[in-house]
């Protein structure tokens, strides 16, 4: 497959690595990020800003950002632990980010033809396989990110039959972002970009809207 493949959140550990991993299957990787671009994903006026000035149409777009909670905070393990301040900070991050990125979606994507745009999110924001409880900014985030996706997979698709929208979970992956959780089974980056990848690719039209995980299957909501 071949074209141009844009990577929102790609100075991260998986955002970096999917960049990568396109750019080594012929693809033309367009990458943005704070670090380069300067964008906050929170503020709109930066959204549109450095989305406004790329030059589309791309047929992968991939949205890798996000963050587990406010800086200097940890995800809440009971009730107690609920902070407001740090709990809107995680919406903002994981939930308005990528609202205002899909914003532009109908610009980006072309008009006719197959394309694929991928929201990482997470298997803990699904409702029905939360079996442990806790992580209630982060679940939440995550939740509301995946109606977010699915709704846009709805409206893209009036207009481009053809255009896959679909909630993706990585799994858990060895960066930065996960260091603080050493327990956890983790994949590297580069492992779990081939997996993501394989999977977008190898979805057809009538994946539209869904929520896979990187092995292909799907997540429950």
């Amino acid at each position: 497959m071949t074209g141009r493949a844009l990577v929102i959140g790609a100075s991260g550990g998986i955002g970096g690595a999917l960049a990568t991993e396109l750019a080594a299957r012929g693809q033309l990787v367009t990458r943005v990020s704070r670090r380069d671009q300067g964008i906050d994903i929170t503020d709109q006026n930066s959204v549109d800003l450095v989305l406004g000035a790329l030059d589309p149409p791309f047929t992968t777009v991939i949205v890798a950002t996000g963050i587990l909670a406010a800086e200097g905070q940890h995800p809440e393990k009971s009730l107690i632990e609920i902070d407001g301040p740090s709990m809107l900070a995680t919406l903002a991050a994981n939930t308005l980010g990528p609202a205002l990125i899909l914003r532009h979606l109908p610009r980006l994507l072309p008009r006719e033809g197959r394309s694929v745009t991928a929201v990482l999110t997470a298997r803990v924001g699904s409702i029905g396989d939360n079996h442990l409880g806790g992580w209630y900014s982060y679940r939440a985030s995550k939740a509301a990110a995946n109606q977010i996706v699915r709704t846009a997979s709805i409206e893209i698709a009036r207009k481009r039959p053809e255009a896959v929208v679909v909630a993706m979970h990585p799994g858990t992956v060895d960066t930065q972002f996960t260091s603080a959780y050493p327990g956890h089974r983790k994949t590297a980056p580069q492992a779990a970009a081939r997996q993501v990848i394989d999977v977008i690719w190898g979805l057809a039209p009538g994946d539209n809207g869904g929520f896979f995980d990187y092995s292909g299957a799907q997540v429950p909501w």
